[in-house]
């Protein structure tokens, strides 16, 4: 008597793989519209997987269930209770997520409102520092605008230089009719010794950059050498320049030389006497601090 024929197994998966595999579907929408409704904070998003995983015990062990100490895994089915289960969970979750996205709101509009108050901080604080940078300055200048008047003053040279000061430099002031004839960039030889003084001075107090800047009145300047003021005013500024580095130990690297022309005048043109002002040469000793 011939074997009976053993009938061949089933096809493809068995019939419990596909529910579960369903499940595990709708599951994974299930967390990605929760991710999608709320804004990513590290203190919440650790609170709801906390929460996920008590109510799914999906994350503790490897184990998945619908049910407490039911598995899936192990061919028990629940579909009838499984719609009601994740509608309510779903509710749930949805009223949680909203509360948190006000925590999380409540929290970041704290934590830019913390921000604003440590910038502002911040930028006060630079302030401060750089208001206390220049009262330093302003201090230190002065003093080293008196020193500096009480040497021309012994030189008796006070009506032939102006001595002023900011918080960044103490300027000396020549009057142009000292150091120049009308018109011209040539040194006047009576200016000399005074230019002599002012290059001692320089080399005992200087201690960072010295602009020499040039400036005239507004009448026109028109001739073959000096087409304008700007020239005029620029070959001025050369000259002293020339001068105080040939008979000085200054470092030509650390002197700069400007003509400025009309363009910056102290005093009103309409006059001769503002006039005479306003044709002037300016030395500014930086302050290196």
């Amino acid at each position: 008597m011939g074997k009976k024929k053993e009938e061949a197994p089933p096809a493809g998966s068995p019939a419990w793989m596909a529910t579960f595999s369903d499940l595990m579907n709708l599951l994974l929408c299930f967390f990605v519209l929760l991710f999608s409704m709320s804004t990513i904070d590290e203190a919440k998003l650790n609170e709801i997987i906390a929460s996920m995983s008590s109510s799914f015990s999906v994350f503790s062990s490897g184990s998945t269930s619908i049910g407490e100490g039911i598995l899936i895994s192990n061919g028990v089915s629940q579909l009838n209770e499984l719609a009601e289960y994740i509608n309510s969970t779903g509710r749930t979750a949805e009223s949680e997520s909203d509360t948190d996205q006000i925590e999380v709101y409540d929290t970041q509009s704290g934590g830019q409102e913390q921000t604003d108050i440590t910038e502002q901080t911040g930028v006060q604080t630079l302030e401060a520092a750089a208001e206390q940078v220049e009262q330093a300055n302003l201090q230190s200048n002065e003093e080293l605008a008196e020193i500096i008047g009480e040497a021309i003053s012994e030189s008796q040279l006070s009506d032939q230089i102006d001595v002023s000061f900011t918080s960044q430099y103490v300027m000396l002031t020549m009057k142009g009719s000292i150091l120049f004839s009308p018109g011209s960039a040539t040194l006047n030889e009576d200016c000399k010794p005074v230019l002599d003084r002012v290059a001692t001075i320089l080399e005992r107090y200087a201690r960072g950059e010295i602009e020499i800047d040039g400036h005239t009145d507004n009448v026109p300047m028109n001739s073959a050498r000096f087409p304008s003021n700007e020239e005029l005013s620029s070959a001025r500024a050369l000259s002293v320049f020339y001068y105080l580095v040939e008979t000085s130990s200054l470092n030509p690297s650390l002197i700069k030389h400007s003509g400025y022309g009309e363009r910056m005048p102290i005093a009103d043109n309409s006059t001769e006497a503002g006039r005479a002002r306003n044709r002037r040469v300016e030395i500014r000793i930086y302050n290196n601090n």
